[in-house]
């Protein structure tokens, strides 16, 4: 397995994609390391896995909030989804794994915020919410450097319209690679 030096969270996920994209098991949170989220009490956080090969992007999934038993379960959950259910790609491939980049983005509570001038798209990451709609954008990603476009974006994703109205929350992530 490489990717020794890396953070925990980051050391979880390839183990994973590694495994899965070879053999088609997914390991069991008793065979990767285990990480604790700082200040939580129950150890559960959303977090995003992201996958880049030679700077794209090659997979991205995550969830808003908590849905497994621990934040090493979601790391496990997601970095199989990341590599294997992204719909805007293939799924990643046994000659791709060598040259992945991962990162995973443990993600603070959203917390609701009354308009824009209480976003920053470099600390926090936005989730705008229409009826049924959501997008999410996290924050301090290249090339999203106003509020603007980091709004524009997460519509775009959540399939929300450019004059609809939506809700706002905002939040923080601790970032490892």
């Amino acid at each position: 397995m490489s990717g020794t030096g890396h953070s925990v969270p980051v050391r979880i996920a390839r183990q994973v994609v590694e495994t899965f994209v070879k053999t088609g098991r997914i390991p069991s949170v008793s065979e990767v390391p285990e990480f604790s989220v700082p200040g939580s009490a129950e150890n559960r956080a959303a977090c995003f896995v992201s996958l880049h090969r030679a700077g794209d992007l090659r997979g991205c999934i995550g969830t808003i909030l908590p849905t497994m038993s621990s934040v090493t379960a979601e790391i496990v959950r997601n970095a199989v989804s990341a590599c294997s259910e992204d719909p805007r790609f293939d799924p990643v491939e046994c000659g791709e794994l060598a040259d992945l980049e991962i990162s995973v983005d443990i993600l603070g509570a959203p917390e609701p915020v009354s308009g824009p001038g209480q976003l920053d798209p470099k600390k926090y990451g936005v989730i705008v919410t229409s009826g049924f709609r959501r997008g999410l954008l996290l924050p301090d990603l290249e090339g999203v450097d106003t509020v603007t476009k980091q709004l524009a974006i997460a519509c775009r994703k959540g399939g929300i319209g450019s004059e609809e109205r939506f809700d706002l929350q905002r939040f923080t992530v601790t970032r490892y690679h």
